[in-house]
């Protein structure tokens, strides 16, 4: 009888205060679970867009020189990727509709795995395409003149040099940080879940 009453007691002293309830950990698991879901649907439109748009492009437009044709082809073949390896990851989230808090923190490691994969091998792969691409298919109209293929070649190395150095490794550690930041919370409520269960 006297371990059903310490249990009690130990019970009723454990402070929960600081402890999201479950509505609220229902709610964090809805907003990152939305959030995740627009911004995926926004890149397979966008991608799906210029992937359309690059063949119609070459059905269109009738270049004179084979280069063109290699850039047409090099972009729509990165977008094209590029929403493909979107609509992978999707269903991930769609699964992601009723788990416990320790499903959605092992949900958000992989998550976390998922997105440094992405950072080192997937994106470095698609913008490569895209960018050579892009490069390829600017050639046949910059090179009429050479001033011309000297001007827009060296904006557009400029222009793929910031993308690459600068806008893709920041984007990369603000969701990083924000998946960091999630999962910290997560830890930070299981740690608390189990002291006070000790």
């Amino acid at each position: 009888m006297d371990n059903l009453t310490n249990l009690k007691a130990i019970w009723h002293s454990a402070k929960t205060d600081s402890l999201p309830t479950p509505a609220e950990m229902l709610q964090l698991i809805h907003q990152f679970r939305s959030q995740r879901l627009r911004k995926k649907w926004i890149v397979i439109i966008v991608a799906s867009l210029l992937t359309a748009l690059m063949i119609a492009v070459m059905f269109i437009y009738h270049s004179k020189m084979i280069t063109t044709r290699v850039g047409e082809v090099l972009i729509a073949a990165g977008c094209a990727w590029l929403a493909i390896t979107n609509i992978k990851s999707i269903k991930r989230f769609y699964r992601l509709d009723d788990c416990s808090n320790a499903d959605f923190l092992a949900f958000i490691e992989q998550t976390r795995q998922n997105q440094i994969y992405f950072y080192k091998k997937t994106q470095v792969y698609i913008l490569m395409l895209i960018s050579v691409g892009f490069l390829f298919y600017m050639y046949e109209t910059a090179s009429r003149n050479t001033h011309d293929l000297i001007i827009t070649y060296g904006l557009s190395i400029l222009y793929l040099a910031f993308i690459w150095l600068f806008i893709r490794p920041k984007t990369f550690k603000k969701n990083a940080e924000k998946l960091n930041a999630v999962r910290a919370h997560l830890n930070k409520v299981s740690q608390q879940l189990k002291d006070d269960e000790v």
